[in-house]
Order: structure tokens, then C-alpha cells, then sequence
């Protein structure tokens, strides 16, 4: 796919078909990773399907696990298809640190060493904090928070005993001024996020790196879970007035993960357009009362 017709693909269906991503323009490569091996959680659907093709397209094998067997089937075998890869999965949740443990020790059995994590694997909804269940706040907490830190030590502990260096990219938000409407998600994302700074320093003599990448407006089909109105009007959060890509993720990733990341650890790398520095995100709609006159 030319940079031209990578242009004009049609965003409103929210998100890529397998082969766009198996062909969309990218600037590493085909070789950058050969046989190195990346675990990905989250790669059945959205950004973590890009990078499970982008890892597959630089010669990486990739395990991708998640709670849905179908989604993750689903992109092996489009990695299979378009880009003949090799993708193992496995299915878990995150949340349990027994399971965690278990997907650690499955991806060296299968593939005899592991390279780098990414924690793609979240979840939210939006929703105004006063509102929040308990059920609903400790979810998201879990997933977003807890989980991330369990696939972290797990996969630390492996490197320390086997004596090899690792990178992990964990995907956050951007905290900085809040997240209204996703109160929790942005407690959890914070949270990993000094998380990540304070064992950049502690795993540096383990030869670990550890950073963030914090997307902004990036349509997936997860845009999908808020209103129309509102995730059309995304776009609007950022200075170019635009929305992201997954690719613009999973690049950003690479880039970390690979030897042009080297001297980087306990950075967040925000993908946002700009957006730290203009911009609302109201995920369930603006409510009246911030609306402004002529605006």
C-alpha cells in the first residue's frame, strides 16, 4: 500500500482490515526483529492486533494472549494469511497472577526465550466517577493496574533466573490533567506509570528496560464502546485536529523495543497529536455545564 492510499483509507468503520495490516507503509525493517520473541496481551483486537502484525512483519515471533480464544484465532490467522508469521496464543486473564505466571513459563517452553512485553491488555467505560460501582472501579483496577504489574515482575523474575536482558512497554494515558469520565483508567494508568519509573531504576542492573507509550485519540474499533457523537468528535482533542492510528502506536513501540531504544528506559512517549497540550477528551459526551458559548 502506497503512503498515498494508506491516506485514503476510510477511518469511519474504525480500524484496519488484516490486510491493511499486513500492508500499510512503515519505516523499519522487515528484518529489524528476526528471531526475537515478543509477548503482546491485548493482541486479539485493536492496537494490540497492529503491533502483533507490525512484530510478525519485522520477523518476531509473537505470543498474544487475552480472555477471548476467537479474537486471538483471529489474528493469527490473518498474520498467517497476509504475513506468514509465526503467532502463538494463549488464552488467560490477566488478572490472576497464577495465570500470568503460566503464560510466562508457556512462552519459553514454546519459543525458548522472550525478548520483550508489551501490556497492551486493558479495559474501561465511561462513565461519571460518582456513579462508579464497586464491582465496576475494582475491574478496571485490576485489569489495568494490578494485571500490568503481575505480567511486569513475572516476566522480570524469568529474565533475572535465565540471565537475559529484557524490554518492557507498557500502554498507558495521559494522565497529566485528568481523564474525566474515566476516573478509574486514569488511577490505574497513573499508577502503572510511576510504577514504571521507580522500576526502571531497579531493574536497570538487571539489564530490564521499562517505559510507557500513552496514545491519545487513536481510533481502533474500541472506538466503538462510546457514543458516535463522541468518538467522532475526538478528533477535536488534539492541535491537528485529527485522530491517530494504530500503527502510529505500534511504531512508537518498536522503536522502543528495538536497539533504537537502547539508552531509553523510564520514558512515557505520548502519541497524541499534541493533545497534552490542547484539547478535551469527554468520552461520554460533553456535559452542559462545561459547554462554552461559541464553541
Amino acid at each position: 500500500m502506497s503512503a498515498e492510499a494508506s491516506q485514503a483509507v476510510d477511518k469511519t468503520k474504525w480500524g484496519f482490515t488484516d490486510r491493511e495490516l499486513a500492508e500499510y507503509p512503515v519505516v523499519f525493517r522487515d528484518d529489524l526483529l528476526a528471531d526475537h520473541v515478543y509477548l503482546v496481551s491485548g493482541g486479539g483486537s485493536g492496537m494490540g492486533r497492529a503491533m502483533t502484525f507490525l512484530l510478525a512483519r519485522l520477523g518476531a515471533k509473537v505470543v498474544i494472549c487475552g480472555r477471548r480464544q476467537e479474537r486471538l484465532d483471529q489474528t493469527r490467522a490473518g498474520v498467517e494469511k497476509h504475513v506468514g508469521g509465526e503467532v502463538d496464543t494463549y488464552a488467560m486473564t490477566i488478572r490472576d497472577p497464577e495465570q500470568v505466571d503460566a503464560l510466562i513459563d508457556h512462552a519459553w517452553t514454546r519459543f525458548g526465550r522472550l525478548d520483550g512485553l508489551i501490556n497492551n491488555g486493558g479495559g474501561q467505560f465511561p462513565q461519571a466517577a460518582i456513579d462508579f460501582s464497586v464491582k465496576g472501579w475494582n475491574a478496571v483496577i485490576d485489569t489495568n493496574l494490578n494485571g500490568t504489574w503481575y505480567m511486569m515482575q513475572s516476566a522480570a523474575r524469568r529474565w533475572r533466573d535465565e540471565q537475559r536482558a529484557g524490554s518492557i512497554v507498557n500502554i498507558v494515558a495521559l494522565v497529566h490533567r485528568g481523564m474525566p469520565q474515566v476516573a478509574h483508567t486514569c488511577a490505574a494508568r497513573a499508577g502503572v506509570i510511576y510504577l514504571s519509573k521507580t522500576l526502571s531504576v531497579e531493574w536497570a542492573p538487571l539489564d530490564i528496560r521499562v517505559n510507557c507509550v500513552a496514545p491519545g485519540s487513536v481510533e481502533t474499533e474500541g472506538f466503538r464502546v462510546y457514543p458516535p457523537e463522541a468518538a467522532d468528535a475526538f478528533r477535536y482533542s488534539n492541535p491537528m485536529k485529527t485522530l491517530g492510528d494504530a500503527f502510529d502506536v505500534a511504531q512508537a513501540v518498536i522503536y522502543l523495543l528495538a536497539p533504537s531504544g537502547k539508552f531509553v528506559t523510564g520514558e512515557v512517549l505520548a502519541v497524541d497529536g499534541g493533545g497534552q497540550q490542547w484539547g478535551d477528551v469527554w468520552p461520554a459526551g460533553i456535559p452542559d455545564y462545561f459547554k462554552v458559548p461559541g464553541r
